[in-house]
C-alpha cells in the first residue's frame, strides 16, 4: 500500500514538472487576475478546486466565513487569538505558518537551499552591507504551501529601515524544486526587510520570495503593492516599528520567507526540517554563552 509520504512525494513531483513546463510568468499574471474575480460561479469553483487539491486548508480559524473571491480566502485573516505569540524575548517567534526547510548557521555568506545545494547571500541580498551583517549567522527556511495562513508576522521587535524589491522569476519552490533548481531563491522575485531589533540593534533580516501563480507582496506599512508590473523604486526607505507578532504583510499564494539572525541562534527543540510550525510558536533561540 502506498504511505502518506509516497502521495506527498509523487503529487510535488507531478507539480513540479506542470507548473515549470508552463509560461510561469504569464500564469502568474492571469492566477493573480482570475483569484480577483467576485463572480459567483468562479468563486464557488475557484474555492471548490482549492480545497480539493489542496489537503492542507482549514479555514475553521478564519475571521470570516463566506469569500468574494478566491483571493479573499487565500489572504483570509484569522480569528483573533488564533496565533498566539512566544513572548521569552531570549527566541524569535516564526513569522509565519510553515514548514521548516534547511537552516543552520551561515557558512561564511553559503547558505543551502536543499542538501547539497547551497547560494550566496551576495547573489540573494543586493546589499553588501546587509551580507556582512549576516555572514556567520543563522538561517531558516520555512515554506509557506498553498492552503496554509499566508500573512507573516514580526518574529521580535522589528525596526524596518528599508525594504528592498528584487525582480525575477517565478520558480515552484516545493522540495523537488529546491533539489533541481540551483540558487532557486536568487532567481526568483522576492522582498527582502532590512530590520534590526531594536532591543540591541541587532540586524534581523525576512526575504519573502515568491513563486509561480504568487508573485504579489503586500506590506502594511508601504503604499505600495510588490508585484511583477512594478517599476521602482527597488530600495524604499522606511521607519516602521513593529512589536513582536504584530502583522507585516501578506503574499497572494503561498510560498516561502526565509529569516536571517545574528549569529548565536539554533533551532529551537522539537523543530526539524519537515515539521509543520505555526506563527507565533517558538522559532530560534539564543544559544547560552553566545
Amino acid at each position: 500500500m502506498e504511505s502518506v509520504i509516497d502521495r506527498v512525494s509523487r503529487s510535488e513531483e507531478l507539480n513540479f514538472l506542470l507548473t515549470n513546463r508552463i509560461p510561469r510568468r504569464l500564469a502568474t499574471r492571469f492566477m493573480g487576475w482570475w483569484s480577483g474575480l467576485r463572480n459567483p460561479l468562479v468563486r464557488d469553483a475557484s474555492l471548490w478546486a482549492f480545497r480539493t487539491f489542496c489537503d492542507d486548508v482549514d479555514l475553521s480559524e478564519a475571521k470570516q466565513s463566506r469569500f468574494g473571491s478566491l483571493h479573499e480566502c487565500f489572504v483570509r485573516e484569522l480569528k483573533p487569538g488564533a496565533r498566539p505569540v512566544d513572548p521569552d524575548p531570549a527566541v524569535l517567534a516564526s513569522p509565519c505558518d510553515a514548514i521548516v526547510g534547511a537552516h543552520g548557521r551561515i557558512e561564511g555568506t553559503r547558505v543551502f537551499q536543499a542538501k547539497g545545494f547551497p547560494y550566496r547571500l551576495e547573489d540573494l541580498l543586493p546589499d553588501p552591507a546587509l551580507v556582512a551583517a549576516h555572514a556567520g549567522g543563522t538561517y531558516v527556511t520555512l515554506r509557506i504551501k498553498a492552503g496554509f495562513y499566508h500573512r507573516f508576522h514580526a518574529p521580535d521587535d522589528l525596526h524596518v529601515e528599508r525594504v528592498t524589491y528584487v525582480s525575477g522569476d517565478t520558480w515552484n519552490v516545493n522540495p523537488v524544486a529546491l533539489a533541481r533548481v540551483e540558487r532557486l531563491f536568487c532567481r526568483n522575485e522576492r522582498v527582502v526587510l532590512h530590520g534590526r531589533t531594536p532591543r540591541d540593534g541587532q540586524p534581523l533580516t525576512l526575504v519573502a520570495v515568491a513563486a509561480i501563480l504568487v508573485a504579489s507582496v503586500r506590506l502594511h506599512f508601504l503604499d505600495v503593492l510588490l508585484h511583477l508590473r512594478y517599476r521602482g523604486p527597488n530600495v524604499i526607505p522606511c521607519n516602521a516599528r513593529l512589536q513582536r507578532g504584530q502583522e507585516l504583510g501578506w503574499f497572494q499564494h503561498g510560498s516561502t520567507i526565509l529569516v536571517f539572525a545574528p549569529a548565536g541562534y539554533e533551532l529551537c527543540p522539537g523543530l526539524a526540517e519537515g515539521v509543520r510550525i505555526d506563527a507565533g510558536q517558538r522559532l530560534l533561540r539564543r544559544v547560552e554563552g553566545q
